[in-house]
């Protein structure tokens, strides 16, 4: 393991305790409430959670408001209908922004200074899932304690604490959310920076960012080529955006295109295609922003926060240029918990969940992009050779699925970790996690030997499959 890695994470006992404390929240997960749409994400679900979450954040005599966003899912109507009947039946003004990326509903949130946010949307997962993100009045998503504040109302009769006949919420639509968007964006970048002559092809999912990000990209100079922008509610991120940035690396061949942004449902994360129509991961994102924001004298700490997923090759180079890697568990959330605690204004995922807190609350994707273009305009040189900031170690990710109980407790799976981490010999690392989201434990092995990283990790594959039956 290396010595670098916060103790105790490649550890199964470790990885069991954290989806035992996972778990304890019965709603929340580790990126809001998230489920099959009418399977979890019910409407009584969603009236609950804004009768709750409207309770939770009165604070104060003044007329309380919130924000409601959503992707483009044919069950955004259904759910952003609950949350306005549970809002207003509490007291709460609402201001529906329609589709709208996650980190503009987090910025709009606190420019508005409304008292609470709320996105609907699953991010990069199909149409048949939806979920509800909650912010509050600064932007930040809801800490543990008050995500436990907010179940603990939506168990519990609310009857007697709806609001008088008097004093009803109102709903209403509002217009120019978008242009507000796009202007914070392009102040992201330098004003004299300009992007005409670069051929972009953009990407957005069919999802909360088609009309915002092709419209930023031409307003910008960009000669812009748009696909995954035509929504209708069934099609967000099938075989398209983030996740699946094939379409978008042969339309960029096809074009002759300078570049490939393709960015996920709700836009919060974002994925690179260079000139030759090949995928750039967000660990090489984060180091090309790190590296250009050190030259800058832009970075508060001379460091970055990752999780331990991103590649021991990051951590290489960061060092080779006086920056310290800060590693988290997984999720955007630990990330930014990190980022604050060491003041450090730079961190994200190798999923591409970029967090540059100068500027945003949460990851954004579009933003993450512009500030690689920012770097492709001042260094004058392809998208290649920009990303291209060091060379990744092996990394072998294998997934073990179980049907129930916790097979990381197993004593025999217990015996095959340690015998494994004895073998690497501090020569690469071992991680063992739950998912947060379903019923399998993450497997990865990273480190120079292939060969051994391969072996270590079917080892340890091979006694969770065992434990699992």
């Amino acid at each position: 393991m290396a010595a670098t890695e916060p103790a105790g994470m490649a550890g199964g006992r470790q990885a069991a305790t954290e989806l035992r404390s996972f778990m304890v929240r019965k709603y929340f997960g580790t990126d809001g409430i998230r489920g099959r749409a009418n399977g979890v994400i019910t409407p009584e679900l969603a009236l609950k959670v804004g009768q709750a979450a409207g309770l939770v954040f009165q604070r104060g005599e003044h007329r309380h408001r919130v924000v409601i966003g959503k992707d483009t899912r044919l069950s955004g109507y259904m759910i952003e209908t609950a949350l306005v009947a549970g809002f207003t039946s509490v007291g709460m003004d609402v201001l529906l922004l329609g589709p709208m990326p996650t980190p503009a509903v987090a910025m709009l949130t606190r420019s508005m200074r409304a008292d609470l946010g709320v996105m609907i949307s699953a991010s990069h997962n199909l149409f048949d899932d939806n979920g509800i993100k909650l912010f509050g009045p600064d932007g930040f998503k809801l800490s543990d304690e008050v995500e436990l504040q907010i179940e603990k109302l939506m168990d519990t009769s609310l009857v007697k604490r709806l609001a008088k006949s008097t004093d009803l919420g109102r709903a209403r639509r509002i217009d120019g959310v978008h242009d507000r968007y796009i202007e914070f964006a392009k102040r992201t970048l330098p004003r004299a920076l300009s992007l005409d002559g670069l051929r972009v092809v953009v990407d957005c999912a069919h999802g909360a960012a088609y009309k915002v990000v092709p419209e930023a990209l031409w307003e910008l100079g960009a000669d812009v080529i748009s696909i995954g922008v035509e929504p209708d509610g069934f099609n967000i991120n099938k075989d398209c955006g983030s996740t699946s940035p094939e379409a978008l690396g042969r339309k960029v061949r096809e074009l002759r295109a300078d570049i490939g942004i393709a960015l996920d449902g709700d836009a919060d994360r974002v994925a690179i295609v260079d000139e030759h129509g090949h995928v750039v991961d967000g660990d090489q994102l984060l180091a090309v922003i790190a590296e250009s924001w050190k030259q800058d004298g832009r970075l508060t700490q001379p460091c970055i926060v990752s999780t331990v997923m991103s590649n021991l090759g990051l951590e290489r180079f960061l060092a080779g240029i006086g920056l310290k890697l800060i590693r988290t568990p997984v999720g955007d959330r630990y990330v930014l918990e990190q980022m604050l605690a060491n003041d450090c204004n730079v961190g994200g995922e190798p999923s591409g969940h970029i967090i540059l807190s100068d500027f945003t609350t949460t990851g954004d994707g579009f933003v993450a992009a512009l500030q690689l273009l920012a770097v492709v305009r001042k260094l004058g040189k392809p998208v290649s050779e920009v990303c291209h900031r060091y060379d990744p170690l092996p990394q072998i990710l294998r997934n073990v699925r179980y049907r129930s109980g916790m097979p990381l407790d197993d004593p025999s799976v217990q015996s095959a970790i340690s015998d494994a981490q004895k073998r690497l010999n501090g020569q690469g690392r071992l991680l063992i996690r739950p998912s947060g989201t379903e019923p399998v434990i993450r497997v990865m092995g990273e480190g120079d030997d292939r060969n051994l990283i391969e072996e270590v990790v079917d080892q340890v594959v091979a006694a969770l499959g065992q434990a699992a039956v």
